[in-house]
């Protein structure tokens, strides 16, 4: 697993990139014109990128197959636009946030087990 972080922390550092590129203009952005905001989100979604691609490299090289790798991006996903949802958005968790993480988790322990 000690070999495994460096894939795992890439993989959130992109996510958190990947979530403002795609979501910050819905908070604040709104009256900005789309052109504008869809170059931003791409300049935002570069950095992204730049984390993502070494990560699934580095863990495709330790030995992660692509679905576990897309699995484990799903799970770090959902969890890092819940805190953006929260933190930034001000929308509140219910329970159906709670019943797709669960599956999400579900899925990733079908995909990591026995790795």
């Amino acid at each position: 697993m000690a070999g495994d972080m460096p894939t795992i922390l890439l993989l959130i550092a992109s996510n958190f990139f990947m979530t403002i590129a795609w979501y910050w203009h819905l908070k604040g952005g709104m009256a900005r014109p789309l052109m504008t905001v869809i170059l931003i989100s791409w300049a935002i979604a570069f950095v992204e990128y730049c984390l993502a691609v070494p990560a699934n490299r580095i863990g495709y090289a330790q030995g992660w197959s692509g679905g576990q790798l897309k699995i484990a991006q799903e799970v770090i996903a959902l969890a890092v636009f819940g805190l953006f949802m929260v933190l930034v958005l001000k929308e509140p968790l219910g329970w159906r946030h709670a019943g797709a993480f669960a599956c999400l988790i579900g899925a990733a322990a079908f995909m990591f087990a026995g790795k």
